[in-house]
């Protein structure tokens, strides 16, 4: 076994990556104060071919030497849209078709191993504050809530582990 090289992953151009087909899901940012998990987020949507991220209220936006250590790039290959709230984000993505999901643990949450969607939705993912995770407001707004079984005493993840986590099983029940 043998570490491989950039030239043996084949990885594609950005012009290349801009012109694939993207998986219809939409990365929503609800309020997060790390610019470096903004840039985790740009990445990892890279890695997993998002269509878009959106980056809401105090969200910071590219470009910033924050947001670029951790996206490496990706902040320019990933279609990206800054909304003043993320309710605002919500009320466009719902008329353009697509469920409308926050990963959060509520009352009504569904576990993530039990999600299940068709390979053509549009599906919406809402990632909260690092503090105080999704908007109570956001949460009346949404069709749906997705939990990540935890078992430690934080019951909680960082943003960017989230991230890896949801579009992972995404990924497993549409490929």
């Amino acid at each position: 076994m043998k570490k491989l090289t950039t030239e043996e992953l084949n990885r594609i151009s950005p012009e290349e990556f801009k012109e694939k087909s993207k998986h219809p899901v939409v990365i929503v940012l609800d309020n997060i104060r790390s610019l470096n998990n903004v840039g985790s987020a740009f990445r990892t949507a890279d890695a997993f071919m998002v269509d878009k991220l959106y980056l809401c209220g105090i969200t910071g936006t590219p470009p910033h030497r924050d947001i670029q250590k951790t996206a490496l790039g990706a902040q320019e290959t990933v279609e990206w849209k800054h909304y003043p709230s993320t309710l605002e984000a919500l009320e466009e993505l719902k008329k353009e078709g697509y469920k409308l999901i926050a990963v959060e643990q509520t009352s009504g949450s569904t576990m993530l191993q039990d999600f299940q969607c068709d390979k053509e939705e549009k599906i919406a993912l809402v990632f909260g504050n690092e503090a105080f995770g999704v908007d109570d407001q956001v949460i009346e707004a949404v069709d749906m809530a997705l939990e990540i079984p935890q078992f430690g005493t934080k019951h909680s993840l960082n943003i960017s582990v989230t991230i890896g986590i949801v579009l992972w099983q995404y990924l497993q029940g549409v490929l």
